[in-house]
């Protein structure tokens, strides 16, 4: 049995996982972190079930008072650092579904993981049709050396661009550096408009209500074009079961993991 304490459990992934988690016969829900709601039972404001999962404000608390084996944090970059970072210290292990954090920030969390001689699994977006995405633009960029990445969200966003588009401009990176066609020195107007250079790739973040989460990479040749895309709807389905199977697999390595494909069959 898999003890699971969820931070940013009340939100609208983390609510979701929290159901999911509580429904799973290989796991137990045994605690959660939410600010606006500490003190009170998880288990009665998302109607799991007939029990107590006490909800605390901040991770110190939690570390003293509740024994689990895997923290996933659902909560804000700044938040969710500091939430990973003291989980490791204690020898937890942890999945990250935060999204905005950075290469230098995954790089510290890498080394506390290290030096606890436990595993973080990073992965950002838990949807199956992400890691598909992923794995189909990397190998796009084996042939094109051409490609930047659109990254679509809700207005209301604050981490720009998304902890996907992040990832996917640091996977791209790794197989190739994009051509760069005209440089920054060489553009007339606002530079700003062609986007923010992430890992040598342009990426273009766009924050309109209507939009979920979407991704796409566009890789171009001359007289040819190809787009690889992913739309989220509004519920949190998508991304239940990667989640799960994430909880089930970081504690198969140790150190730093960045992608569920890293723990999947390909």
């Amino acid at each position: 049995m898999i003890k699971v304490f969820i931070a940013g459990a009340t939100g609208w992934a983390g609510s979701a996982l929290s159901k999911g988690v509580s429904e799973n016969k290989d796991m137990s829900l045994v605690g959660a972190l939410s600010r606006k709601h500490s003190g009170e039972n998880l288990a009665e404001i998302l109607g799991i079930e007939d029990v107590n999962i006490p909800i605390f404000d901040d991770i110190e608390t939690a570390l003293d008072k509740t024994e689990f084996d895997v923290l996933v944090d659902y909560t804000r970059p700044e938040v969710g650092k500091k939430n990973i970072i003291a989980s490791l210290k204690r020898g937890k292990k942890v999945v990250v579904g935060t999204s905005g954090l950075t290469n230098e920030d995954l790089k510290e969390i890498e080394d506390v993981a290290n030096a606890n001689n436990t595993s973080v699994l990073a992965v950002g977006n838990f949807a199956i049709t992400v890691v598909l995405l992923q794995k189909f633009s990397e190998m796009a960029a084996q042939y094109i050396p051409n490609f930047e990445i659109m990254d679509y969200t809700h207005e209301d966003k604050i981490d720009s661009p998304s902890g996907t588009a992040r990832e996917l401009a640091y996977r791209l990176s790794k197989v190739k550096k994009p051509n760069v066609h005209i440089s920054p020195d060489e553009l007339v107007g606002d530079k700003s408009s062609r986007g923010a250079t992430v890992d040598d790739v342009q990426v273009h973040s766009v924050r309109l209500p209507g939009f979920v989460i979407s991704i796409e990479s566009i890789f171009g040749l001359k007289d040819e074009k190809l787009t690889i895309r992913h739309d989220s709807g509004a519920g949190a389905e998508p991304y239940l079961k990667g989640a799960l199977l994430a909880i089930e697999k970081v504690g198969s390595f140790k150190g730093l993991r960045r992608g569920l494909d890293s723990v999947m069959d390909f």
